[in-house]
């Protein structure tokens, strides 16, 4: 299925870390929401003032760093993504 985000709108595809203390695991409700990830697809870019459209400041394949509590999480074809504003996003790594 092809996704595309609308708008200045990026799905990106969270980077996790697998977390192990010594021979213990850390259950996914432990830890903290990842804030690195992958960028997926971008939207075509929000309008300006006089209506034309601003060129996004990523591309797909960009890693990136967010806000910890931005974006909306979405499952695509058994993958958990997120949705969220360019805005959101706080450098590309």
């Amino acid at each position: 299925m092809k996704f595309t985000p609308l708008g200045d709108r990026v799905v990106v595809k969270a980077l996790t870390d697998d977390e192990k203390v010594g021979s213990i695991v850390i259950p996914d409700t432990a830890k903290e929401k990842p804030q690195r990830g992958e960028i997926i697809a971008v939207g075509p870019g929000k309008r300006d003032k006089a209506g034309d459209r601003m060129k996004p400041e990523v591309k797909a394949g960009d890693k990136v760093l967010f806000s910890k509590w931005s974006g909306s999480e979405v499952t695509i074809e058994g993958e958990k993504l997120l949705v969220m504003n360019e805005s959101d996003i706080l450098a590309v790594l």
